[in-house]
């Protein structure tokens, strides 16, 4: 069994053209890890802006990638989870657990649950990162009920298309911005009012909301609790220029939670179920050999996407 693997690394900060394909040696898991074998990654936001100096990581060199799903390959002292041979797909810790863009990746079993059964690790490795965040900011945070009205911006989105399924699944009543482009295919997704970002000023067309979903930051966080009812929430997942935001927040008698994704075994069980269940599908924006993982980086930045973009090993 070869003791090296293919990765995707940078050696500085920089644009698409620093990421470089190195071979490595091979991870092995430590006590309750698993090393796996890993099918495909998700590529986010968030890949693109460390690789670019605007994270929380320390200097390069590093490996990027959250998303994995793959194949057990092996198994730490302790594990009783997962088995070599299983099929898996989970989100490395964020933002220090890193690795996944390789052709091996280590991580805490209990971040990994059994892969959906009809879906490919394609399907697979796009879904972790966005799902997890889209639910934990829905379901954990603003405790979405059915029948309360919520706002989505940047709906097509890697995030915003499954947030807009995870709410509909929850029984809400889903108003998203996107682009006119994009109208058809949240509509597909059952949004029951859309909003032309491009044409149309959301604050004067939208109110009385209960929850909104911020991926954007910029001044769409502050715009944004003008249009929640008193007592509503606001939960942007980008979490810096808190404590002006939470200021102004009070003053409207709403709430505003800026919040990090984190491994959950629990909220990945239930994506899991919502796959399942044929409740949630990720859309794939474009799939990558991990060799070109610079040019995946590059069509992201484009910021027109709609869905996911997936890096696949063979």
């Amino acid at each position: 069994m070869s003791e090296t693997m293919r990765a995707i690394t940078q050696d500085a900060y920089g644009g698409p053209e620093v990421l470089r394909e190195a071979q490595l040696d091979k991870p092995e898991p430590g006590p309750s890890e698993v090393l796996i074998r890993v099918r495909a990654a998700g590529v986010n936001p968030t890949d693109w802006k460390h690789r670019a100096g605007q994270g929380f990581l320390g200097e390069p060199p590093r490996i990027l990638g959250w998303d994995v799903s793959g194949v057990v390959e092996a198994i730490g002292t302790g594990v009783t989870l997962h088995k070599p041979g299983d099929e898996v797909f989970g989100m490395l810790p964020y933002p220090f657990g890193l690795g996944s863009h390789a052709e091996y990746v280590t991580g805490p079993a209990r971040a990994f649950v059994p892969k959906p059964t009809g879906v490919d690790h394609v399907q697979a490795g796009a879904i972790p990162l966005a799902a997890l965040t889209a639910w934990q900011a829905l379901n954990d945070t603003a405790d979405l009920q059915a029948g309360q009205r919520i706002l989505i911006h940047a709906a097509a989105g890697g995030v915003g298309h499954l947030a807009v399924q995870i709410a509909k699944a929850k029984g809400a009543h889903v108003i998203a911005t996107a682009s006119k482009s994009k109208h058809e295919f949240l509509t597909g997704l059952g949004v029951d009012e859309l909003i032309d970002y491009t044409s149309a000023d959301f604050t004067e067309v939208v109110s009385d909301v209960d929850v909104v979903l911020d991926p954007i930051a910029a001044d769409y966080r502050s715009r944004s609790l003008h249009v929640l009812r008193k007592g509503g929430i606001l939960v942007s997942i980008l979490p810096y220029d808190r404590d002006e935001l939470v200021a102004e927040a009070e003053e409207l008698g709403v709430r505003a939670e800026l919040m990090l994704v984190e491994a959950d075994q629990a909220g990945m069980q239930s994506v899991r179920e919502l796959v399942e269940s044929g409740k949630l599908r990720v859309e794939i924006a474009g799939t990558f050999p991990l060799a070109d993982a610079a040019k995946a980086h590059a069509q992201g930045e484009t910021g027109r996407t709609q869905g996911k973009l997936v890096l696949t090993i063979d």
